[in-house]
């Protein structure tokens, strides 16, 4: 669907045109000018009052409407308040000043909704991303079908520089796929059979036949778009401060407006085209506008901002929020580790060489689902492993097998005569070891760990120079994995052996020490934690449903790098959201100041205190645009 470029969608071009007709005026005024500007009853309006009263007509246009309608309910809205500016000042022969009213105030409209967009280029760069059709193979034919027509379970074709349609997993091919549009991942990542991609990842260079397992509606891509729009719509608090303090300033600056009309005129004497002019200047002083755009684009700045660095928000309340942080709950299993086992040692006890020790035992935990087996087997990869016969499982124990003869064993101390010494100190260091050998004799033995980030422990520093403090993890994992991780990482505080409903009480304990904590996990069986914080962050979202529908903000990518600039995103947006209302409330404030003494005119509070104000807080608010992530 094409969209109606911004320059020529109605409001723009009623602008325009009052621009025109404004500017016109002011050049007639310049070459002709005229003595009398009579007021607009008496119906002997020049030449030069006539093009303005055409700019105000055709500028208030865009708002005339709303103006009447509020008038209707009693609503002292901004559309109101310009109508009623406008009238007035035509009224009395105030005419320039009615159209500089209309052209201004139409032209900070239109700066505004180009603001927004400018902040929303991001989410509609998302919404670009995913192509709109797709090859899928029917019938032993490739056809090019629309998006929207793939079906679950259909192959799709990928080639080199194209852009995957469909979330879905490989099933034939290996390529490196480019995913920071989704996630945020600076470099490409391999994917193969059985790897998950998502829609709008661009294939770099080889060839993808992919299963679709999800419709086009209900690919990551969408849902993280339509979540965007769905934090859009909900307030932040700052912004509903600045709609009750709106509520009540309005109808004050309303009144003070009506005082200064009537007041002077009736009880000084004074001149009432001058006084009801400052009046005027009051009402449109009253305006708003600039005020309640503040907080509003700030956020969205902050919100796509964030999405276009694989990061997403749900709204500008936790945006706000992430801004008072200043203690860091981890998971630890998947959070801070990798959550996968992985070989770490390969000891030999009896000179036997570690390439035979790693063979023996793949070959043998080759047929076992353990996760230990898993790691060891993956471990040996690309060795060529021994046939193994008369297998056989210990429960609980290990594995037996014979190995060109002999009857090898791998499995747990109790099962040898040899190696608890070195079993111990492993254990000591966090590690869990296997031994192998032969009748009770072990020849050797594997450890494994689940190992940290790689990212973890530059992650907790550059938290700490934020001034996030304590760092807390949690796990209901042993004391001693515990302790090694926590040394490893520089973590300040950490608890073990911890049930879920245990990390909930945890969360909660530190909210009542520190006050805001933000909680992060994987989003699934951390799901309870993460709703008890404050803000709970899931990492790995992107393909996880549970994270993206239960977490208040999610790192799409697997990635604890983006943890520093989340956190300094948000406390810039939250700096800027501070400046923008203070900026706003303090510019009306001196301008109020100002019309009484006759120091500010209807045409300068308009062109300072609404058209200037609001460009001066969309573009501070656009500033959030430029913070980047570090990877």
């Amino acid at each position: 669907e094409s969209e109606t470029p911004f320059w020529r969608s109605r409001e723009k071009v009623v602008t325009l045109s009052s621009g025109l007709f404004f500017f016109a005026g002011l050049l007639a005024s310049w070459f002709f000018p005229e003595e009398d500007h009579a007021p607009l009853w008496t119906g002997h309006v020049g030449w030069n009052d006539a093009l303005f009263l055409v700019a105000a007509v055709i500028g208030g246009s865009n708002f005339f409407g709303a103006g009447l309608r509020a008038l209707r309910s009693f609503a002292l809205d901004m559309d109101f308040l310009m109508t009623a500016a406008i009238v007035g000042a035509a009224a009395i022969g105030e005419h320039m000043e009615a159209a500089a009213i209309a052209f201004l105030f139409s032209s900070a409209e239109m700066l505004e909704d180009y603001a927004v967009d400018r902040a929303r280029n991001a989410l509609k760069a998302l919404m670009k991303l995913a192509p709109d059709t797709a090859t899928v193979r029917r019938n032993g034919q490739e056809v090019t079908v629309p998006v929207e027509e793939v079906e679950r379970g259909e192959c799709l074709i990928v080639r080199p520089g194209e852009k995957i349609p469909i979330d879905g997993k490989v099933l034939v091919g290996q390529s490196d796929v480019d995913q920071s549009p989704i996630t945020g991942e600076s470099m490409p990542v391999t994917r193969q059979v059985d790897d998950e991609v998502f829609a709008g990842a661009i294939n770099c260079e080889g060839y993808l036949e992919i299963c679709a397992e999800k419709l086009a509606s209900e690919s990551t891509l969408s849902r993280i778009i339509a979540l965007i729009e769905e934090a859009e719509e909900k307030r932040a608090p700052s912004e509903n401060f600045v709609r009750k303090f709106s509520r009540y300033y309005t109808p004050a600056i309303t009144i003070l407006a009506l005082i200064t009309m009537i007041v002077p005129p009736l009880a000084f004497d004074a001149d009432f085209a001058t006084w009801f002019v400052r009046g005027l200047t009051l009402l449109v002083i009253a305006c708003p506008c600039a005020l309640i755009i503040s907080t509003p684009v700030a956020v969205v700045s902050g919100l796509t901002s964030a999405a276009r660095n694989g990061v997403l928000i749900k709204g500008g309340a936790y945006l706000e929020a992430l801004g008072d942080v200043r203690v860091v709950v981890f998971d630890k299993t998947g959070t801070l580790t990798e959550g996968n086992l992985q070989v770490t040692d390969v000891l030999s006890l009896s000179g036997h060489a570690e390439t035979d020790i790693i063979r023996i035992a793949a070959a043998l935990e080759q047929r076992s689902l353990h996760p230990i087996a898993r790691a060891v087997v993956r471990h040996a990869k690309g060795c060529v492993l021994p046939d193994v016969t008369e297998f056989e499982s210990l429960t609980g124990l290990g594995v037996r097998g014979r190995i060109d003869g002999t009857v090898y064993t791998v499995g747990k101390p109790e099962l040898f005569t040899n190696g608890g010494a070195q079993v111990e100190a492993l254990r000591k260091a966090g590690k869990t070891a296997v031994l192998i050998g032969r009748e009770g004799d072990a020849m050797g033995l594997v450890a494994v760990a689940d190992t940290v980030r790689a990212e973890a422990r530059a992650t907790i520093e550059a938290l700490h120079r934020q001034g996030i403090s304590p760092v807390v993890m949690l796990t209901g994992d042993n004391d001693v994995t515990a302790r090694r991780v926590a040394d490893e990482l520089g973590i300040d505080e950490w608890q073990a052996n911890l049930l879920p409903e245990e990390k909930v009480a945890a969360v909660e304990n530190l909210m009542a020490q520190y006050g805001k904590v933000a909680m992060v996990g994987d989003g699934v069986n951390d799901a309870p934690a993460l709703a008890a914080a404050s803000v709970g962050i899931a990492m790995g979202a992107a393909g996880t449903d549970t994270a993206l529908e239960t977490a208040d903000v999610a790192l799409l990518g697997d990635d604890l790098s983006k943890l520093p600039y989340l956190f300094r995103l948000s406390r810039s947006a939250r700096g800027v959201i501070r400046q923008n209302i203070i900026m706003a409330i303090a510019i009306k404030f001196v301008l109020a100041l100002g019309v009484i003494p006759g120091f500010v005119s209807l045409v300068l509070a308009v062109l300072l205190g609404d058209m200037g104000t609001t460009l001066g807080v969309t573009g501070n608010a656009l500033r959030l645009a430029r913070v980047r992530s570090s990877t």
